[in-house]
């Protein structure tokens, strides 16, 4: 049985395409995509630093929001690219580790952020009068902390879990990037009740945020229909539904890629369901937040024109 643990130093990816064509599409695509959300989620960041209107709370989630999905793209895109334009499939041992990690870490705090920010916009609406006591200055920086500081250590703890076990299948990563459930798919059986309950823990994290998400907005949906005005019922649903629409876009497609059985042999909707979730929303939540927001646009038109 020792025999067939052999020590891995690398890893192969799993390519989008054989035909170069394609594999100039894909690059080009990729280099689109990666420019698109790092000049839109960098105007976000500096609209906010420099619009003292803007230093709310709900700015303040945002800019961390934006930190975090600067984060996670630069995490799997890059590498990606350049091995299509290498010819290769390779990454190494220890890049693969800090590639799990550093995206880990930006996925958790990402949905502890996004958690944060529907308790944010439930306080703001269901009860106005203690906003500003609620979510003080103190408080937002403690809770920002806290979603930094959990994320890391989950990450942690799921990194040192998945890669402490030996690889005696393959080192073949049916995924673009270095990603758990492909990785422990390659683990040897013997630790398959482990794998299963760390997988496990993380499906009950993942619901737990998003039910309390949920329960947080069905309380902000019943107290907007309370509001007589339509300008204001518009105007509280135009600051919810950016949220909502990106709380929904990742929840669904990470929640495909880790609910899904191990032992689920791969296929090309893994494939796209991976970029759905870890390429396009660092792309689109600047897109999103911008389009319902006036505040943004206003701020954002003014540092354009400056």
């Amino acid at each position: 049985k020792m025999s067939n643990r052999t020590t891995v130093t690398k890893f192969l990816l799993l390519g989008f395409s054989d035909v170069r064509e394609l594999q100039i599409l894909h690059v080009v695509v990729f280099l689109v995509v990666y420019l698109a959300a790092l000049l839109g989620n960098l105007l976000i960041i500096t609209a906010i630093a420099l619009d003292h209107r803007l230093h709310t709370p709900m700015y303040f989630f945002l800019v961390n929001l934006s930190i975090l999905d600067l984060g996670s793209i630069s995490v799997t895109v890059p590498k990606s690219m350049v091995n299509t334009l290498m010819h290769t499939r390779s990454i190494s041992f220890p890049a693969c580790v800090s590639q799990v990690f550093f995206f880990l870490v930006f996925a958790a705090a990402d949905l502890s952020l996004l958690t944060v920010m529907a308790y944010d916009r439930y306080v703001a609406i269901c009860h106005p009068l203690h906003y500003e006591r609620v979510m003080s200055r103190r408080a937002c920086v403690q809770m920002g902390v806290g979603a930094w500081i959990t994320s890391i250590l989950y990450s942690a703890m799921h990194t040192g879990n998945t890669f402490r076990f030996p690889f005696c299948q393959s080192n073949v990563i049916d995924q673009f990037f270095c990603e758990i459930p492909p990785l422990l798919k390659l683990a040897c059986s013997d630790s398959y009740l482990s794998k299963v309950g760390v997988l496990a823990f993380s499906v009950f994290l993942a619901l737990s945020y998003f039910v309390f998400i949920i329960v947080s907005y069905v309380q902000i949906f019943k107290a907007v229909l309370r509001i007589p005005s339509e300008q204001g019922r518009h105007k509280a649903f135009s600051t919810c539904l950016p949220h909502l629409a990106v709380v929904s876009l990742f929840t669904c497609t990470a929640s495909y890629a880790y609910v899904k059985p191990i032992s689920s042999s791969t296929s090309n909707l893994d494939l796209v369901v991976g970029v759905l979730y870890s390429v396009v929303p660092p792309m689109m939540n600047p897109v999103i937040y911008s389009m319902r927001n006036k505040e943004i646009k206003a701020s954002l038109k003014k540092l354009i024109v400056r």
